[in-house]
């Protein structure tokens, strides 16, 4: 059984929360992540979640998404979605926005997340599962950028929000500066090693 790890205003850990009972009207504020998959050609795997998906099934969105479960390490747990959800062994996963947060709402259904942004490559072409990922495509990044972020974008509000953030950081992502660890929550931090 899946949880997510609740959070106070500051970032520290509250407990934990069953995750099919957690995303409601009233979403209480929990720690996430997003990763952005990139392949030898330098482009981006952008993703459609399933329709299955309680949260924006359907919609088109960044690579992989998720949340860490109780001393599990950041990065192992976006290692861990990668592999469940695309059947994908990341190497090279850096974070680059230690303290995204962002709220939303669809259908009456609300995200409520402190969400740090990873990077990371693969060599492999992803097998998505069915019951996570709807479809799979690789993008040159600045089409992905053009779509995410242009006015009436269907992409997920937090990859919109985190494209225009990850715009600003330059064109080459083999350049982007990795953030210290230290810089997440306290509640992710304490999840580095």
């Amino acid at each position: 059984m899946e949880h997510v790890i609740l959070l106070d205003e500051s970032g520290n850990a509250l407990g934990h929360q069953d995750k099919r009972t957690v995303h409601t009207a009233s979403t209480p504020l929990h720690l996430a992540f997003s990763c952005y998959i990139f392949n030898a050609d330098d482009q981006v795997l952008v993703t459609r979640r399933s329709p299955r998906k309680l949260t924006w099934p359907g919609v088109w969105t960044n690579s992989v998404c998720g949340h860490p479960q109780e001393s599990e390490p950041m990065v192992a747990a976006v290692s861990r979605r990668a592999a469940y959800e695309l059947g994908l062994a990341l190497d090279e996963v850096r974070l680059l926005l230690p303290r995204f947060r962002y709220r939303a709402e669809w259908s009456g259904v609300v995200e409520n997340e402190m969400c740090p942004v990873f990077t990371a490559s693969v060599s492999a072409e992803p097998r998505p599962r069915p019951d996570e990922v709807d479809a799979v495509r690789w993008m040159a990044w600045p089409a992905f950028l053009r779509e995410a972020t242009a006015a009436g974008s269907s992409y997920s509000p937090w990859c919109q929000l985190q494209a225009t953030l990850l715009a600003q950081l330059g064109p080459d992502r083999r350049a982007w500066p990795a953030a210290p660890s230290a810089a997440l929550p306290p509640a992710g931090h304490a999840l580095v090693h």
